[in-house]
């Protein structure tokens, strides 16, 4: 069976050091896979790699089964990725309807732009802000702005980095409900999280990374009890 996404045999090469070294993942549709591991691990490199910001020195990254290794990042979302970033990516002079808007026009249903745009505004409970520009917004609702912004384009693979930053205990476990009814839509929602409470939470599939390599990979339950992960990443948790 093809997975939504494959990533096969990924190694990124920095002026001689490897920043991934053969890693490899897959991305479900219905599910909620988590890229988890510590700081430097190589997690963004491979996110940028699977959204297309980075060429792999060797490799193969597909998306429904289409090799989609030397295509950017223009390409891939016609294949149906659609990312969010560390760093909050709004227009923040625009309004929040507008911002959802955007992204709408150039997706799939552009015809009907503004019914998808009501439509995430009730699904994510933004009615409050609708008309407030993005720059007024608290970090932890600019980032369910920016989801929204993400799904506005009816993507079938979200690459959600790290989307729970700046967000309190309640706006996370919104959070996590929203990944979940994604998920249940039949999207792959592919996740890089710090949050160890929802990512165990949420989660179906973990994978983890570990100065570039991809050290363990199953079920929360699995990573949870794996002493490699728990020397290099977990400890506690």
């Amino acid at each position: 069976m093809v997975s939504l996404l494959e990533v096969d045999d990924v190694t990124v090469v920095f002026g001689g050091n490897k920043a991934l070294d053969s890693a490899g993942l897959r991305a479900e549709r219905g599910q909620v896979t988590g890229l988890i591991g510590p700081n430097g691990a190589g997690k963004s490199t491979l996110f940028d790699v699977i959204g297309g910001l980075r060429k792999p020195t060797t490799g193969r990254v597909s998306i429904g089964g289409v090799d989609v290794t030397k295509h950017g990042p223009a390409k891939r979302a016609k294949h149906g990725l659609a990312r969010t970033f560390q760093r909050l990516e709004l227009f923040g002079r625009l309004s929040v309807r507008d911002n959802l808007l955007v992204a709408a026009e150039l997706g799939p249903e552009r015809r009907r732009a503004s019914r998808v745009v009501d439509e995430i505004i009730e699904r994510l409970d933004l009615h409050h802000i609708a008309d407030s520009s993005a720059d007024e917004l608290p970090t932890g609702t600019g980032r369910l702005v920016e989801v929204g912004r993400a799904i506005a384009a009816r993507p079938s693979l979200i690459l959600l980095d790290e989307p729970a930053a700046g967000q309190d205990h309640t706006e996370t476990e919104r959070f996590g409900e929203l990944l979940r009814s994604l998920a249940d839509d039949g999207a792959a929602v592919l996740l890089v999280e710090h949050d160890m409470g929802l990512v165990m939470n949420v989660c179906d599939q973990l994978f983890v990374l570990d100065l570039g390599k991809m050290i363990a990979s199953g079920p929360p339950e699995v990573i949870r009890a794996d002493e490699t992960v728990l020397a290099a990443y977990l400890g506690d948790v």
